[in-house]
């Protein structure tokens, strides 16, 4: 995304199957999750503890990386793409990562923790976040181009995560 973004080449299909893929993915988990904690209700505080401890190792995971720094984004000097191959390249990225199911499993974890009903007004917002991020990250990341060569943004983009996943795990874990 951020490639195709900086390179402004083919950016609206990219974010396009990114929303499509992950509209997919969250309704399947809140689906599936939602299914069996309505058939065991006792593994509600198991997933609740389960995704706040996984939120907060991702936290950690990102604070380790702003701590230790050294990333920056380069984006090589070959010539266009096409559609074709930025679209095969994210359709591998997004449905052959297995940490991608691992965070949809924790999505669907932290959804089902709220109500029946909450847990579609959940989804909801989730859908309206990764529209929102898809279509900022696409056609932002051209403005961003010459900032994120930098190791000292990725230091503070990985900062900001950290702060966010942790307080996410910890509200989650102090609601159960």
């Amino acid at each position: 995304m951020l490639r195709q973004g900086i390179r402004r080449e083919h950016v609206l299909p990219v974010i396009a199957f990114c929303i499509v893929s992950d509209v997919l993915l969250i309704e399947a988990a809140v689906m599936g999750v939602g299914v069996a904690l309505d058939r065991w209700p006792a593994l509600v505080p198991v997933a609740r503890w389960a995704g706040g401890l996984f939120v907060i190792g991702y936290g950690l995971t990102a604070a380790w990386r702003a701590w230790r720094g050294g990333g920056r984004l380069e984006v090589g000097s070959g010539g266009p793409v096409s559609a074709r191959r930025a679209l095969l390249t994210v359709a591998a990225l997004t449905w052959l990562n297995p940490h991608l199911y691992v965070d949809i499993m924790m999505l669907g974890t932290v959804a089902n923790g709220h109500s029946s009903v909450g847990r579609w007004w959940f989804y909801a917002g989730l859908i309206v976040a990764s529209v929102t991020w898809f279509a900022g990250l696409g056609y932002a990341a051209g403005r961003l181009s010459r900032w994120f060569t930098r190791p000292r943004a990725w230091r503070l983009l990985d900062a900001g995560v950290a702060v966010a996943m942790v307080s996410l795990g910890t509200g989650l874990i102090l609601t159960a």
